[in-house]
């Protein structure tokens, strides 16, 4: 949710504790300076001209100006100078503020010419950018799956509006983080180079792959895919099932293909630890 930015205190105070950031070094020392220095003079300038003897003058000084600070320059600096001294935190503030909120969005999608371009235009039309798009080949029609941002005011039904309106169907959107923005074929790879490495990590790297969670102890009533099913199943290396599953956003054929491929290659990985095992 946007804060309000009209004022300081009310853009910058926390949350939890209702503090305000500390401020920079080099500002506050500035701002301490440009509110302690006529003070200092005009203190000096007073006491100089009065015929106490010059230790008097000392203490007076010392007493005078350290009051003064306290109870004056600093919190005339945190006061008035707040905006200035806060400046780099506001600005910040004010380009998180306006960022785009990111949105995974799932949607079919049929296969005629001009479908995913009507879709493009709905979205467009609302100041939505698509920031990467991942085609899901099906019989008829596709699963596209989209990385949306949206401007600040657009929200879950606004986005499944735009995307009906253009002519898809089952539309599903989540919010969604930077990290949706990765590049696909680079994290496969690499998940794939762990599972080479250590076949027990297969789990998790489906785990990661598809952003689902292990069914344990797996139901051995699932099928291995079900087109549109929040559940699907693959082998492990050891020959037992694995079960994950996904609320609310149903796995695709080509999850299902990625997520056996690389059981498949854990298998093959685990075969080989065993045969260099026996020195075979």
């Amino acid at each position: 949710m946007k804060r309000s930015t009209g004022s300081t205190a009310a853009s910058l105070r926390c949350d939890s504790c209702g503090q305000l950031p500390e401020p920079g070094k080099v500002r506050l020392t500035l701002a301490n300076v440009a509110v302690m220095l006529p003070i200092e003079l005009a203190v000096h300038a007073v006491v100089v001209q009065t015929h106490l003897s010059y230790p008097l003058k000392v203490l007076l000084l010392a007493l005078t100006a350290t009051a003064l600070v306290i109870w004056v320059a600093e919190p005339s600096v945190m006061r008035f100078l707040r905006t200035w001294l806060h400046a780099p935190a506001l600005k910040q503030r004010g380009r998180l503020d306006a960022a785009a909120d990111l949105w995974r969005a799932r949607v079919r999608v049929d296969d005629t010419p001009g479908a995913l371009e009507r879709i493009s235009h709905q979205l467009a039309r609302r100041g939505v950018n698509i920031m990467s798009l991942h085609i899901h080949p099906g019989s008829g029609a596709s699963i596209d799956e989209f990385v949306l941002a949206a401007p600040t005011g657009i929200g879950e039904q606004d986005l499944v509006r735009a995307l009906l309106l253009g002519g898809g169907a089952s539309a599903q959107v989540w919010p969604s983080t930077a990290l949706a923005l990765a590049d696909g074929q680079t994290k496969a790879l690499s998940l794939a180079c762990h599972v080479v490495q250590d076949p027990s990590e297969l789990p998790y790297a489906v785990t990661e792959l598809l952003s689902a969670d292990p069914v344990v102890p797996p139901s051995p009533a699932v099928r291995s895919f079900v087109e549109g099913a929040e559940l699907l199943k693959i082998p492990s290396p050891t020959g037992e099932p694995m079960v994950f599953s996904r609320a609310g956003e149903p796995f695709t054929a080509a999850e299902s293909a990625r997520a056996h491929r690389l059981s498949e290659l854990a298998a093959m990985a685990a075969h080989c630890c065993a045969l260099h095992g026996r020195g075979d």
